[in-house]
């Protein structure tokens, strides 16, 4: 089944010019990218985005994190997107993640997978409404800082 699903490339990541590893990892891995953009997360975003956090002691500095320069958010879609993008990713814990997911290679390192639930904060009325369509029900997160939070 043909699945979409929602991906960022955290700020240190981009800041540390992997960007376009992470992309060709995703792609290479037979995703592809059918929307992406960069943009610099405002406090609103972020807090929205992480609410399922809210209630959890490093959420203001995850927000603060996530607000400390530019991100790339992407939709991936491609058959099984969701498990295939999870697959590729690796554990949450880089030290778990098997060889060649994107936690494990040597340039990168995520952190913490959340839903997905606001798509639209990041691709408004176009993609947003393409993505309401389809229903993403999950989202995945790169960074290039080891982990914010669990």
């Amino acid at each position: 089944m043909i699945e979409r699903t929602f991906s960022i490339i955290k700020p240190d990541a981009v800041a540390r010019n992997l960007s376009g590893e992470i992309l060709a990892m995703i792609q290479a891995h037979g995703l592809t990218v059918k929307a992406m953009k960069m943009i610099r997360m405002t406090t609103e975003q972020a807090e929205g985005f992480y609410a399922v956090h809210k209630d959890k002691p490093f959420f203001s500095s995850l927000v603060k994190y996530m607000t400390s320069g530019p991100v790339v958010c992407s939709i991936l879609e491609g058959e099984d997107a969701i498990r295939r993008y999870r697959e590729l990713m690796g554990a949450t814990n880089p030290a778990n993640a098997a060889e060649g997911t994107i936690r494990k290679t040597p340039s990168t390192s995520p952190s913490p997978a959340r839903r997905m639930g606001t798509t639209a904060n990041f691709f408004p009325r176009r993609v947003g409404a393409m993505v309401a369509q389809i229903g993403v029900s999950t989202a995945r997160s790169v960074s290039g800082r080891s982990r914010v939070a669990s």
